[in-house]
């Protein structure tokens, strides 16, 4: 499957939908290929265009754990909503180029994840991402 390089995602993150290039959203979708739960393959013009996770905030993990049965709070979808719009263009971009604004954001992202009681073992690792965004992009 081609690397996806752009990103659509809602307030929520409720289903981000990943896609190879900006000419797929001016042409519709011919399918949309289920693959696991949740995951689903896009199909246009005979050829995989894309993917979609439906609540992705499910499924943060250390990597080392098991899902939480426990559905994810509204609050954690929204703060990996956020991660993602810092982490992907434009607005990635004005973090590497360290807008105030942006980075503004992002120091507000991490602040509402530490001060987070709900949800805890998500908002840890989303703030570890977070907290690896501000190092690497900071001393530059």
């Amino acid at each position: 499957m081609p690397q996806a390089t752009m990103l659509h995602c809602d307030t929520e993150a409720a289903e981000p939908i990943c896609l190879r290039d900006l000419a797929v959203p001016d042409a519709p979708l011919e399918a949309r290929i289920g693959i696991a739960p949740g995951l689903v393959l896009l199909v246009q013009g005979g050829a995989v265009v894309g993917w979609s996770l439906a609540d992705p905030a499910r499924y943060l993990t250390s990597g080392y754990t098991a899902a939480d049965p426990v559905p994810p709070s509204p609050d954690t979808r929204r703060r990996l909503a956020e991660y993602l719009a810092l982490s992907t263009r434009p607005l990635v971009d004005e973090v590497m180029d360290k807008e105030p604004d942006a980075w503004h954001r992002l120091r507000t992202a991490e602040r509402a994840l530490l001060s987070r009681r709900e949800d805890r073992s998500r908002a840890e690792i989303l703030r570890r991402l977070v907290t690896r965004m501000i190092e690497d992009h900071g001393n530059r």
